[in-house]
């Protein structure tokens, strides 16, 4: 049997991810707190704010910000993890 959670970001019950995605303090959060879904969620709003904002995962001061969306997203807690100002997804007119 699956090992579940109730996800922050989905706000219910639902499949845990089999390990912390990410390292710390921060990722142990994250395993106990966010589901596969959730997880996946935030990948994908991921890929969004790395794109729209040209952040790179090699630096370590993109790192901070990538945190602070993070938690934004995940946990609902600071001012960050929206979608950036004036995205538009792809196909829809800006």
């Amino acid at each position: 049997m699956s090992r579940m959670v109730i996800c922050k970001v989905l706000k219910r019950e639902a499949e845990g991810l089999e390990f912390p995605p990410h390292p710390g303090a921060l990722g142990e959060r994250i395993y106990a707190e966010v589901s596969k879904e959730g997880w996946k969620q935030w990948l994908d709003r991921l890929t969004i704010i790395i794109n729209e904002n040209g952040i790179s995962t090699a630096d370590p001061q993109s790192i901070e910000v990538i945190e602070k969306h993070m938690v934004g997203f995940l946990f609902g807690e600071g001012d960050m993890g929206a979608l950036p100002q004036g995205f538009t997804p792809q196909g829809q007119k800006k």
